[in-house]
């Protein structure tokens, strides 16, 4: 039977509707902001990415709150940080009694259908989900006889999450490593640009499922429908997924609601994955609870704002015994500070340290060109060791490549913000918990035969 919340008008934006929309969700793992064609990439084909963006609008300033996965998704569903939610190393999962803010979606009358990854770990009844299927390949098939089954006329909320471009990457590879651009911060070997290309490739595979759901919804669901797109933090790169760079914690996502949300729109405003389903909670016509640490962004989304965070905070706690290195961040719209918890120890992760294939084993051509470049040595020891503290500018240095914390003439901002960090920090109840046993820059780096044996 329908739920009456489906049949009763709504009103959001000023604006009484019929129905409430039905709300699909899809969730790229570990996709860097910057490696589709809507935030500028020539090197990879995104064609229904495209067109997602030509529908709706486009964020450029969108933030996870945490560089791995666990967290990332803990902090989504339940709209608290990771420090509130419990979730804060990898591979961990919310406190028992967390609320989860698929609750207040199930109060408003819906049904949630979830494939893929969307979660980090199990399900569990706790999640609401009324579908749930693991699957990681496929999806779109998988969705197909969900729907086939489906005799429900409630709202649905489908969550669709591919596992691409995570590791390890396709190993069919459809473009030509020669051509592929790298970051400066890359050190540029045959190595890096064959495992580029393929991660690119998985990129343009995630995107051709992300057309194959739009187009079921559309026919299955019809035009009321409200479109997210994101990922959950960036790319396994170094500098980017389990570290607070940009490359780390900004992420892309696109919202589309045809005919509600203006077409071909795009914002500067700044956003955090806690406030999505916050978000998509106000534009069903309901309220997220007020303690949660999200808040909704409708209101840029319709047009009746502009602005909504003025600051972001970001938090990474570690990932097993391969990642040992927490840190703390605030980013205003120009100025980014981050703080580093052992500054003294190696910043490491899986990709330097298992080096597989199709996922970290470029760094054997890293090392031997550290060799004998200068240059490539200094890029490789910025990745294993960094100061307590860093302070960039985002405006003159995007890619976040000269620190500034040491400069007197930045001292004020670096006070400034290092306050606020605190205050934050502590609101939060945030212990700085290391999880797991460090590694002192005063031994030799961990490798796989070594790493987790202390």
């Amino acid at each position: 039977m329908r739920s009456m919340v489906a049949i009763l008008p709504f009103l959001i934006a000023g604006a009484t509707f019929a129905a409430p929309p039905h709300l699909v969700v899809f969730l790229a793992d570990d996709l860097g902001v910057l490696d589709t064609t809507v935030y500028g990439s020539k090197d990879v084909r995104t064609p229904n990415l495209e067109r997602l963006a030509a529908m709706g609008m486009t964020f450029d300033n969108a933030f996870t709150v945490s560089p791995s996965c666990a967290p990332s998704r803990a902090a989504l569903l339940t709209g608290l940080m990771p420090s509130r939610n419990g979730a804060e190393a990898n591979h961990t999962h919310p406190k028992p009694g967390v609320p989860f803010l698929t609750a207040a979606l199930k109060r408003l009358g819906y049904e949630i259908a979830s494939f893929g990854k969307t979660v980090h770990g199990k399900n569990k009844p706790e999640y609401g989900f009324d579908h749930y299927s693991r699957l990681r390949v496929n999806l779109a098939d998988h969705a197909t006889e969900y729907f086939a089954r489906r005799r429900s006329d409630a709202p649905l909320c489908l969550l669709v999450g591919d596992r691409r471009p995570h590791v390890p990457w396709t190993a069919e590879n459809i473009y030509d490593p020669d051509e592929v651009s790298l970051p400066p911060y890359f050190i540029d070997s045959p190595a890096t640009r064959e495992h580029r290309a393929r991660y690119f490739s998985d990129i343009t595979g995630l995107d051709e499922e992300l057309g194959k759901i739009m187009d079921m919804a559309r026919k299955r669901l019809g035009e009321n429908v409200v479109y997210v797109f994101s990922s959950d933090h960036g790319g396994q790169w170094p500098f980017g997924k389990w570290n607070l760079y940009e490359a780390g914690v900004r992420v892309p996502l696109i919202a589309a609601w045809p005919g509600k949300i203006e077409a071909g729109a795009r914002t500067e405003a700044m956003v955090s994955w806690i406030d999505i389903l916050p978000t998509l909670i106000d534009l069903a016509g309901g309220e997220a609870p007020a303690d949660t640490d999200g808040r909704s962004f409708a209101g840029v989304l319709t047009g009746r704002r502009r602005e909504s965070r003025a600051e972001i905070f970001t938090t990474h706690s570690g990932d097993g015994v391969y990642n040992v290195y927490p840190m703390r961040s605030i980013r205003t719209a120009r100025f980014k500070y981050i703080r580093n918890l052992l500054p003294g120890h190696y910043h490491t992760n899986h990709s330097d340290i298992l080096r597989k294939p199709g996922a970290g084993a470029y760094w054997h051509s890293w090392d031997k060109a550290a060799e004998a470049d200068p240059a490539a040595a200094e890029i490789v020891r910025r990745y294993y060791l960094r100061p307590a503290e860093e302070l960039y500018d985002l405006q003159e240095d995007p890619l976040e490549q000269d620190n500034l914390a040491g400069r007197p003439d930045y001292a004020d901002r670096l006070r400034e913000l290092r306050g606020s960090l605190d205050r934050w920090m502590q609101e939060q109840g945030d212990r700085e918990t290391v999880f797991n046993i460090p590694y002192p820059a005063s031994g030799p780096k961990p490798t796989a035969e070594t790493v987790g044996r202390k």
